[in-house]
């Protein structure tokens, strides 16, 4: 997620001061993705470096208001005009520690995949309890956007856990235990797979 390109789309509309950014992001996302004060100001700073923004006038509480520069609106419109590629690779914790634990001799994958689907389906009912039920609003179109987008990442996390139990051993609850390997690593990147076979 960009909170600077998000920072920027917010600042488009219109000069604002930290607080009322985050308050202005929470109110545009449903609230999803709580954005630190720290964060904020950080990221502030970074896009007056760029020349993205630029501050500006300073109210009688002290909020310094930062304003948004033709090349931060540029950004802006290059941000929304582009999708949003896929990345490479996960960082996404589950699919890795499934990935280890149906390697490791002695763990039950079966039980690991079962607790998680559990929950998983859990936090699914959840997510859909939650979905705001209207959508009249500018407001309730965003929350609802957000609510959805994590509801169809939770059904399809329960469809690959389900998957993924299809792939074990008919009958056993372990996989396919992987010794340590015996050959020395060299320096730099790992042999892929195929190198080390």
């Amino acid at each position: 997620m960009s909170v600077r390109q998000s920072l920027l789309a917010i600042l488009d509309q219109g000069p604002c001061y930290g607080y009322q950014l985050r308050a202005e992001f929470d109110r545009r996302t449903g609230s999803t993705w709580p954005l630190n004060v720290g964060q904020i100001y950080n990221t502030l700073e970074r896009l007056a470096r760029d020349g993205l923004v630029r501050k500006g006038d300073v109210d009688d509480q002290g909020h310094v208001y930062y304003a948004i520069t033709d090349a931060g609106r540029g950004e802006v419109r290059n941000w929304l005009d582009s999708p949003v590629p896929q990345q490479a690779g996960t960082r996404d914790e589950l699919p890795i520690k499934l990935a280890l634990a149906a390697t490791l001799p002695g763990v039950d994958v079966a039980s690991v995949m079962r607790r998680q689907r559990e929950a998983s389906l859990a936090a699914l009912e959840e997510l859909r309890a939650a979905r705001p039920l209207s959508t009249s609003g500018g407001e309730d179109l965003a929350a609802t956007l957000v609510a959805d987008a994590l509801i169809f990442r939770a059904e399809a996390e329960v469809r690959w856990l389900d998957h993924v139990a299809s792939q074990l051993p008919p009958g056993s609850s372990r996989a396919r235990e992987l010794p340590l390997s015996a050959q020395t690593p060299r320096r730099g990147r790992p042999p892929r797979a195929e190198d080390a076979a």
